[in-house]
């Protein structure tokens, strides 16, 4: 969990207290962001009783009998126990029943706090390990609140009540900014992107905006640039995460690949200038980033049977278990033990076109025979079955019967943005790309 993930959340606590404290009935003004620590500390604080009246009874040993002229002082108020507040750390696969059955919640009331969250909207079936989850004890050992936020932007607060448990949802905006990210490779765009001063994540979106169009597993090259504008959340001051990537360009060997961002149908695409997708038929990688260690050709030393045999696939060497992807749309037509192959997964595309993933170490859930994948769709991990010096994806890809070279092979191109919204698109294109070139010149 990260520095910035668990600021935004102190954050929304903050506004969940302060709804604690209409709950509650207090009278009181907070300031918009306070100390979540001050607020709990007022929240189990109560003033101490005021001290009784001064007696009205005379003192007989005072000299004229006047009243309250007691040289006895009265008690001091005692210092009023607090109630507990327990954070309780939620574990992979948990429930919220579970979780809180764990640090001591009796299950009937468990329940109860379920559904009064439920009912205000919490979706509680899955619940994550960067979930805040905390419980409110009374003195009596009993719970009176429990605060649950899923994100930065969004948390409940469940109190007790005579009835059950009433629940208030809070919500913050974010503060959302577009800025500037842009670097140069030196070793690895994962390097290069965290040299930028932004997080790994954009190395992946960047990654996967140009899937269909770069191998960045075998092309990527020192001296490589890439410039993008992404929108940045924040809460107050404090970088959250990423929102989307409006625009991306990346320039390999004096080729630049750009990619147009642009919502269409409620979902956010991404376009080459001339206003044709980026997510064509086939990805030009099965896997998201590793290294080539042996190409396609006709002529290749085989390093366990010896003397020289064709190589019609491309060998990617990876760290065993890292995912494999389907690079297509398709149906499975063969998953399991192929022989020398190992455990093998063959797809079946449109287009007359074929895919073989080798030597795996294990299929993924509901890879079979005769099943549909997507593409993107992770179909298996990279293993060292069958004649294998060692960890790595034997990928191959065969049209008409005929095995083909994956790295130069022209699959089917994407499709375009419709007539109807071309002239809006290529005016939101021009903007973005002079945006782009104002802000981030290389």
């Amino acid at each position: 969990m990260t520095h910035r993930w668990k600021l935004g959340r102190r954050l929304l606590l903050v506004v969940l207290c302060a709804e604690l404290l209409s709950l509650a009935g207090a009278a009181t003004v907070l300031p918009r962001w306070v100390s979540i620590d001050a607020i709990r500390a007022w929240l189990v604080s109560r003033p101490p009783e005021p001290p009784p009246a001064p007696s009205e009874t005379p003192n007989p040993s005072s000299p004229d009998g006047a009243p309250g002229a007691s040289n006895v002082a009265p008690p001091a108020a005692e210092k009023r126990p607090e109630p507990r507040v327990q954070a309780i750390a939620v574990r992979r696969g948990d429930t919220l029943l579970r979780a809180l059955a764990r640090e001591g919640v009796e299950h009937r009331v468990g329940l109860s706090i379920a559904d009064a969250l439920r009912g205000s909207g919490a979706n509680l079936r899955r619940i994550r390990p960067s979930h805040t989850l905390e419980v409110t004890w009374s003195l009596d050992g009993e719970p009176i609140a429990v605060h649950y936020v899923p994100s930065p932007w969004l948390g409940y607060v469940a109190m007790a009540t005579d009835g059950g448990w009433e629940v208030r949802r809070a919500e913050t905006r974010p503060d959302v900014r577009v800025e500037v990210v842009a670097g140069e490779v030196r070793r690895s765009l994962f390097e290069a992107v965290e040299a930028s001063g932004a997080m790994p994540q954009l190395a992946f979106d960047l990654a996967e905006i140009f899937a269909s169009e770069f191998d960045f597993t075998a092309d990527t090259r020192a001296g490589d640039r890439f410039r993008l504008l992404v929108e940045k959340r924040y809460a107050g001051d404090t970088f959250v995460d990423y929102g989307q990537i409006l625009v991306a360009q990346y320039v390999s060997d004096g080729q630049a690949l750009t990619g147009i961002g642009f919502e269409r149908s409620g979902a956010w695409r991404f376009y080459d200038r001339d206003g044709r997708s980026l997510k064509k038929s086939f990805l030009k990688s099965p896997l998201e980033f590793t290294r080539i260690t042996s190409g396609f050709t006709y002529a290749r030393p085989h390093p366990i049977l010896g003397g020289t045999r064709p190589h019609l696939a491309i060998d990617y060497a990876a760290p065993p278990g890292t995912p494999v992807r389907a690079v297509a749309d398709g149906r499975v037509i063969a998953a399991g033990w192929n022989g020398g192959n190992g455990i093998s997964v063959r797809l079946k595309h449109r287009a007359g076109y074929e895919t073989m993933y080798n030597h795996l170490s294990r299929l993924a859930p509901g890879v079979r025979r005769g099943a549909r994948v997507t593409q993107r769709q992770v179909i298996g991990y990279v293993g060292s079955t069958g004649l294998s010096t060692g960890p790595h994806l034997d990928y191959r890809v065969a049209k008409g019967g005929r095995f083909v070279n994956p790295l130069s092979e022209k699959f089917l191109p994407g499709e375009p943005i419709p007539a109807s919204e071309r002239a809006e698109f290529l005016a939101h294109a021009r903007d973005l790309a002079r945006r782009l070139e104002d802000e981030a010149p290389f």
